[in-house]
């Protein structure tokens, strides 16, 4: 991830029912969440709703998927890791070691695992 990416994902989520949004299709993740449902679990009303998601998208953290008539949305795993490893990128004053756990977790596609299914690569220590 270059730095003009890792500031649209910033952005995108640095609004209060956005960041909501990414939360709750991270907890539901890998299956992601139909459009009408995340408006009615956040409160939101649709217009607004799909504002919010379309600048998600746009920032490649969520993408959209046809089920029959419905939109649902999910997140972007590998965006996600890649977003997560920028901001890692030159962590603790030179020692990385230091964070190397949580690298190996986000390197290792925690979000790619099905809901218990964890393997011990994936599951966090």
């Amino acid at each position: 991830m270059d730095r003009k990416d890792a500031l649209a994902a910033l952005a995108a989520l640095a609004q209060e029912t956005r960041l909501d949004v990414f939360r709750l299709l991270l907890k539901q993740a890998p299956d992601g969440v139909p459009a009408g449902e995340i408006a009615a679990r956040l409160g939101v009303v649709q217009n607004t709703m799909s504002a919010h998601l379309a600048v998600l998208s746009r920032a490649g953290l969520i993408a959209a998927r046809r089920r029959g008539r419905v939109v649902a949305y999910a997140i972007e795993p590998r965006s996600v890791r890649d977003f997560i490893a920028f901001l890692l990128e030159d962590c603790c004053r030179g020692a990385p070691e230091i964070c190397a756990p949580l690298l190996d977790i986000v390197a290792g596609g925690a979000c790619d695992a099905a809901p218990g299914k964890r393997t011990k690569d994936t599951a966090p220590a």
